[in-house]
């Protein structure tokens, strides 16, 4: 069901920046893998999946913080964050795709999208994502699944110099697509993309099947979407 708080002016729109992990890829099975293994070469016990899904979403070193130290903690050892790091890199890396798979509709979702950009009378639009996921195994994931041709562009984590709420990744992105701040939505099921697009004036799709849809109660989209095959109606120039 397609809900509007604040209706968006889908017929201006130019850009449509999807996040990566919760929005297109339910990946929390291998990340919670990942951060197991890293945990057992470091001699310490595991977590359960439900609480390492709850750290995920503000890039690969702080799921790693927040498994060793706990979500706030002040007081980190760096050496044992930096060569945990380091490690759950290398695992990710080669376990990426063990479980990881494309939601439901979404490979279907975006060639509704594309096609609304190529027909003449529908608005010009390109796609693009930008996740908080390192940009290496983001892309690699994409291709994978069979995301990557539909996007003019896939940044990560590691593509800027700062990571999402920072709106420079969808900055750099509007000024990629030629696109304004009004012109551009971010699609994605969290907090953090709720915030990327507010912090670069830009509108947002909230998606309520995601990792973290919780957190959009206290940080509400301008739409709220329950599957992928909902963005093409939330998009559609009449609502």
């Amino acid at each position: 069901m397609v809900r509007i708080l604040r209706p968006i002016p889908v017929e201006q729109l130019k850009l449509l920046v999807f996040d990566l992990d919760g929005t297109l890829i339910d990946s929390a099975q291998d990340l919670c893998n990942s951060v197991n293994a890293t945990l057992a070469h470091e001699g310490r016990e595991p977590l359960p999946d439900a609480v390492v899904a709850g750290y995920i979403g503000d890039g690969a070193i702080m799921l790693m913080r927040r498994a060793l130290f706990g979500p706030d903690a002040t007081d980190v050892d760096e050496e044992l964050l930096s060569r945990a790091y380091a490690f759950f890199l290398i695992y990710y890396r080669e376990h990426k795709l063990d479980y990881t798979y494309a939601y439901e509709g979404v490979l279907e979702a975006l060639a509704a999208l594309r096609q609304l950009h190529e027909h003449p009378d529908g608005p010009a639009r390109l796609m693009a994502v930008l996740t908080n996921k390192p940009v290496r195994p983001a892309q690699e994931i994409c291709a994978a699944l069979g995301l990557a041709p539909y996007f003019l562009h896939i940044y990560g984590g590691n593509s800027f110099a700062t990571k999402k709420p920072d709106p420079e990744g969808l900055r750099a992105l509007m000024d990629e697509a030629g696109a304004l701040p009004e012109e551009t939505v971010v699609i994605g099921d969290s907090q953090v993309d709720v915030e990327t697009a507010r912090n670069a004036g830009a509108w947002c799709i909230g998606c309520t099947f995601g990792l973290a849809p919780e957190s959009l109660n206290d940080y509400p989209p301008d739409v709220l979407v329950d599957s992928p095959g909902e963005w093409t109606a939330a998009l559609a120039s009449v609502q």
